[in-house]
């Protein structure tokens, strides 16, 4: 038996404070930048300065609820992500910054989030909207 197999729990912290090491590394490695390059970073991303260093403390996981969601509301992200990058990628912004994670992620293991992200989603809006361009609205009743 490996120890893999004896310590999941030891084996999963190890790896929890690999990546907190790597992305403090990726972090340093940020910060390290002139302000110049570090701007022009974020312009050529078309997002601030500010949300660039944001998005960065959040991690590369921050985002990870978004497609959940979509599949959940029915939508395509491929598809989404073919015929609107910028709006997808806007969205993944926004879900990386939110501060409604521990209810979205609740919502998305219950399997209510149909239901209920319109209450604290700051996609919300973006979502409905793709729902009517579609030809098919998503009603908040």
């Amino acid at each position: 038996m490996t120890t893999e197999a004896q310590y999941p729990v030891v084996e999963y912290l190890i790896d929890l404070f690999s990546n907190w090491l790597k992305h403090q590394r990726e972090l340093g490695e940020l910060r390290e930048l002139d302000d110049a390059s570090f701007s022009q970073i974020a312009s050529d991303l078309r997002i601030s300065p500010e949300d660039l260093m944001a998005l960065a403390r959040q991690g590369p996981h921050s985002a990870d609820e978004l497609p959940m969601l979509l599949e959940a509301l029915g939508i395509d992200r491929e598809k989404l992500a073919r015929a609107e990058t910028l709006v997808l990628r806007d969205m993944e912004r926004v879900c990386s910054l939110c501060g409604h994670k521990r209810q979205c992620d609740h919502d998305l293991a219950a399997g209510t989030s149909g239901a209920c992200y319109q209450q604290y989603c700051p996609n919300a809006p973006t979502i409905e909207a793709l729902g009517e361009a579609a030809g098919h609205g998503r009603s908040s009743s």
